[in-house]
């Protein structure tokens, strides 16, 4: 497997799971991971270098979700009641 294509199974894993991983992150997902870590590490030099591949040949573009706004409920709140004034004698 060439240093391109391990970069492109990465990025399109990052895409698929909608985020860029750090090492322990990536690590947890054992067999499921496309790459093992140790090589892309042996091919690159470290992580951090590997991250930095992916940022400039694939950047990973995760599609942004527009924020759910919820309605609010405005409870009118009652008028104050006029006073009455007693007179005093």
């Amino acid at each position: 497997m060439t240093k391109n294509m391990m970069i492109k199974a990465l990025s399109d894993f990052f895409v698929e799971h909608g985020e860029v991983m750090d090492l322990a992150t990536y690590k947890s997902y054992g067999s499921d991971a496309p790459v093992k870590d140790h090589m892309l590490r042996r091919a690159f030099g470290s992580w951090n270098r590997v991250l930095s591949v992916v940022k400039h040949r694939y950047p990973v573009e995760v599609p942004v979700v527009a924020p759910v706004v919820e309605e609010k409920v405005v409870e009118k709140a009652a008028a104050p009641k006029a006073k009455v004034k007693k007179e005093v004698k």
